[in-house]
């Protein structure tokens, strides 16, 4: 456990920490304001699951104060499912990076999204309106009703109608996976008026949108992804206000949806990088895009407007072909590592999906998604170059009368 040192020691610490500071220098400090009066560099790895607990009346009374707001428990640990240090850092990171008061991490991103939802249940409030598309499990579980949602699919315009007195959330995602699809987040963010607007961030982070900033009251993240960014650690987090972080709290510790400890300092690490990985990666994505934009090879491209490290691209010829001639990038579902990844959204993150819904969506057959990392621009040109196939070269005479005719 953390052992903190008399504050004496470093008299400019409150200063410091309270400071407006850009994301670039809270990616790399926030969720490590106390570790100089530690006598500490790195943030340390806690990775017990229980503690030495002698005052039992005094932790009967802190287990009964969280039973009944969720607040996070001051002093000595208790357990690791009622919460961890380390977890707790990158907790404290990425509300900072958000604008939120808290965050609450999760092992998954379908966890993190579930402990929402049940939240939300729990209140009576089990109604759902959501903008399709949605990451493929995202869109299932709701579809499904597995934990006892209904959910009314609508378009942003349509989100005001579709709300009923159950409504307990309307979620977005933006850019939407895996078409890039944006919709305006203040605009729909009006359109719910008292009903919590949950937007799924992964692909943006907070680098390119804090949606805070814009009215939406809960911001999920599959951590995954960008702000893991090394393909190496499975977590999930919810970025929201303390009085439904308190229930995200109490849902984690009954249903022990808890993130490990090495993942909450794996993540912390990540989020140090998080702006220079998304610019670098964003600066490839938008040469890449603009290349695949001038390819007669390609139908299509989908590119947000905000930027980012995502392209999404339709191809004339077999998709299947592409992602079976790829050499460098590597042909696998997730997204937001140092390398780049590429995959069918119909045959793998969205093939869960109702076909007709997914095609309603904008996710067709000919559709590839591809994540893109650090690599050299030019490199992974080369290889999306090979992986196209040929060229389709001018029509012969012959061929260019029958077109004609």
């Amino acid at each position: 456990m953390d052992t903190p040192l008399d504050s004496a020691s470093t008299p400019a610490y409150d200063d410091v920490r309270t400071a407006p500071r850009a994301l670039a220098t809270e990616a790399v400090h926030a969720g490590r304001d106390d570790l100089a009066r530690q006598g500490l560099h790195a943030p340390p790895i806690d990775l017990s699951t229980t503690y030495p607990s002698y005052d039992s009346r005094a932790e009967a009374a802190r287990i009964d104060a969280f039973a009944t707001d969720g607040a996070e428990l001051d002093g000595t640990p208790v357990y690791g499912r009622l919460g961890n240090p380390t977890v707790a850092r990158f907790e404290t990171a990425l509300a900072r990076l958000e604008g939120t008061e808290a965050a609450v991490a999760f092992a998954s991103g379908m966890a993190a999204l579930s402990a929402v939802l049940l939240v939300r249940s729990a209140a009576g409030l089990r109604h759902v309106v959501a903008v399709r598309p949605l990451y493929g499990c995202s869109d299932h579980l709701l579809t499904a009703g597995l934990l006892g949602t209904e959910v009314t699919w609508t378009d942003p315009a349509g989100i005001a109608d579709a709300l009923r007195p159950d409504t307990g959330l309307v979620m977005v995602e933006t850019p939407a996976n895996p078409t890039l699809a944006e919709v305006d987040l203040r605009a729909v963010a009006h359109a719910c008026g008292s009903v919590p607007l949950l937007v799924d961030n992964t692909f943006a982070t907070p680098v390119l949108q804090r949606p805070a900033e814009q009215g939406a009251r809960l911001v999920l993240h599959s951590a995954t992804k960008y702000l893991g960014g090394h393909g190496d650690v499975m977590a999930g987090v919810v970025a929201c206000d303390e009085e439904l972080a308190a229930r995200l709290r109490q849902v984690r510790f009954a249903t022990g949806g808890v993130l490990h400890p090495l993942a909450g300092y794996l993540l912390l690490r990540g989020l140090s990088t998080l702006p220079v990985r998304v610019r670098a990666a964003s600066a490839t994505a938008a040469e890449l895009a603009a290349r695949l934009a001038d390819d007669p090879r390609v139908a299509r491209v989908h590119y947000p407007s905000i930027g980012g490290a995502m392209v999404s691209f339709e191809v004339h010829g077999d998709p299947h072909a592409v992602i079976g001639g790829v050499g460098l990038i590597t042909p696998a579902v997730s997204l937001g590592s140092v390398d780049t990844l590429i995959q069918h959204p119909a045959s793998i993150s969205h093939r869960i999906v109702d076909a007709d819904d997914r095609r309603g969506a904008g996710v067709g057959d000919r559709l590839l998604r591809m994540s893109v990392g650090l690599e050299d621009v030019e490199d992974l040109w080369a290889d999306l170059d090979r992986a196209l196939g040929e060229r389709p070269g001018p029509p012969s005479v012959r061929g260019l009368h029958e077109v004609m005719s």
